[in-house]
């Protein structure tokens, strides 16, 4: 079993750090709000990054604000819940409408690795930390 939670670990961990670089080369993130967008910098992942969840933003705001950027794409990192994933694949449509790609890659594939365990953004940092602590690598 802890083969497969160091495997696990080490998946999750590689993803972030491909994310990390992603948004070191300038491609924003659309996170829900603040303490996912701290949730990302805690684990390492810096970068520009857009609120979908801030305030009353309409879709129509989300996407004026993605296109203030000027960006050939964003990444999309909203949370895992039902919520999240409706969230997600209706701003993914309106945002390739705008000519810009929707990157969906990171957050399918940590939706994946996490399944029901981590439903938002903002748990994966303690979700990460409880699989090392599983593991004995804290």
């Amino acid at each position: 079993m802890s083969t497969h939670l160091k495997e696990k670990v080490e998946q999750i961990q590689q993803i972030l750090q491909e994310l990390a670089e992603e948004a070191n080369c300038g491609k924003p993130i659309l996170v829900e709000g603040k303490r996912d967008a701290e949730a990302l910098k805690t684990l390492g992942i810096d970068g520009k990054v857009i609120f979908a969840k801030k305030g009353l933003k309409t879709r129509l705001d989300i996407i004026s604000e993605i296109e203030k950027f000027r960006s050939s794409e964003i990444i999309l990192m909203l949370d895992f819940d039902r919520e999240g994933r409706e969230l997600t694949e209706h701003l993914k449509i309106h945002i390739e409408k705008a000519g810009i790609k929707a990157n969906t890659h990171y957050w399918l594939k940590l939706s994946s690795l996490t399944g029901r365990e981590v439903k938002d953004v903002e748990g994966l940092p303690s979700y990460l930390q409880t699989l090392k602590n599983k593991i004995g690598d804290s």
